[in-house]
């Protein structure tokens, strides 16, 4: 299966000397399914790429959208920290996935966009932190009386919290997969290694930065995108994968225990994946011994050639060209392994029938 252009354009920026006018177009368009339209510009000038002046009136506009986007996104961090810090004393905010590569200032946050902005909190902050923000104008979307109880009982985070004036959108997390999940990591370790982060030059915050530690950054972004069961913006996760790695792989000793870290909280399955896959699709370099180390983690030959097949289909951009008749089949098959994952057989049985079956006829019952 050939590779979509802008993959090949994320391995190599180089390839796109020489494109013709309709690739160029193409690989715009593909960008922008991906999610990775306010990147493409600046790995191009990291590249030294010189575009011709249609594309390169398209890439400045695209660099625009995405330095607005970052000034907006930094405002509404700071709002958030306002709000915390009006509900009482020793407020701190823990920022996840977009968020924390924005404020940390990493290299992978120039032109990363992001729709919602993720925080984390012990699970007995949870009420003080939703009536915090409650009271600085955000609220619930999740109404319907399942989905509140789907959340709050079952899920690791609150339902999500959108503000009534700005329309942005929080998601506080508790822990960074569900209750109801196999898999368990500990939400007391993850807080436990935070560290903190300055905030940006000009701006005064209300109360503390923090982020994931790097070995727990690159966890939580593998096992988001290989566990969730989400494929809309799988290629720009799989990109954020690559290029944390690349930016902590040169820090010492991170190579050497991050296969450790991932055991400790029982994530070296995800990790597996995330090497497996930023190698074959994006070029990233892996030490043979990192390698090596997660082999006991590996599934089953059989199963390993089954998860390529939909992995390596489901990661490409959401878009026509190119589109094989297998995609969509893919991206479906890894959306119930995702909520497979996430929940025990009875209770996802239960879970998607009510909302095959009883919420549309509550929502249509509403609208009459």
């Amino acid at each position: 299966m050939k590779p979509a252009l802008l993959v090949e354009v994320l391995r190599e920026p180089g390839r796109t000397s020489g494109l013709a006018p309709r690739e160029w177009e193409l690989l715009l368009s593909q960008a922008r399914a991906a999610g990775l339209h306010g990147a493409l510009p600046y790995l191009l000038e990291d590249a030294g790429v010189q575009a011709p002046p249609g594309p390169r009136l398209h890439l400045d506009w695209l660099r625009t959208e995405a330095q607005r986007h970052r000034d907006s996104m930094r405002n509404e961090v700071r709002l958030i920290a306002r709000a915390l810090a009006q509900a009482g004393r020793g407020a701190e905010l823990l920022l996840l996935k977009g968020a924390a590569y924005l404020m940390a200032d990493l290299p992978l946050a120039r032109g990363r966009m992001f729709g919602d902005i993720d925080i984390m909190v012990a699970k007995d902050a949870l009420p003080a932190t939703e009536r915090a923000l409650v009271l600085q104008g955000w609220a619930g979307t999740k109404l319907d009386e399942y989905d509140q109880r789907y959340y709050r009982e079952w899920m690791h985070e609150l339902p999500p919290l959108e503000h009534m004036q700005r329309g942005t959108t929080i998601d506080v997390h508790h822990a960074i997969l569900p209750e109801t999940a196999a898999l368990r990591p500990d939400p007391a370790r993850l807080r436990a290694a935070a560290v903190p982060i300055a905030w940006p030059d000009g701006m005064a915050g209300d109360c503390p930065l923090y982020t994931l530690a790097p070995h727990d950054m690159v966890l939580h972004s593998a096992l988001h995108l290989f566990w969730d069961g989400e494929f809309d913006h799988g290629l720009r996760d799989l990109f954020d994968l690559h290029r944390l790695l690349a930016a902590f792989g040169d820090r010492p000793g991170f190579w050497e225990a991050l296969p450790g870290r991932a055991r400790e909280l029982e994530l070296a399955l995800p990790l597996f994946y995330a090497l497996r896959y930023t190698t074959r699709l994006l070029g990233t370099p892996v030490p043979p011994e990192v390698s090596a180390a997660l082999a006991g983690a590996a599934p089953s030959p059989l199963r390993l050639a089954c998860m390529d097949a939909l992995f390596l289909r489901a990661l490409m951009p959401m878009h026509p060209a190119p589109s094989g008749a297998l995609d969509a089949p893919a991206r479906f098959a890894l959306y119930v392994r995702g909520n497979w994952l996430r929940m025990p057989p009875l209770l996802l049985a239960r879970h998607l029938f009510h909302k095959a079956f009883l919420s549309p006829r509550k929502e249509e019952r509403q609208e009459a």
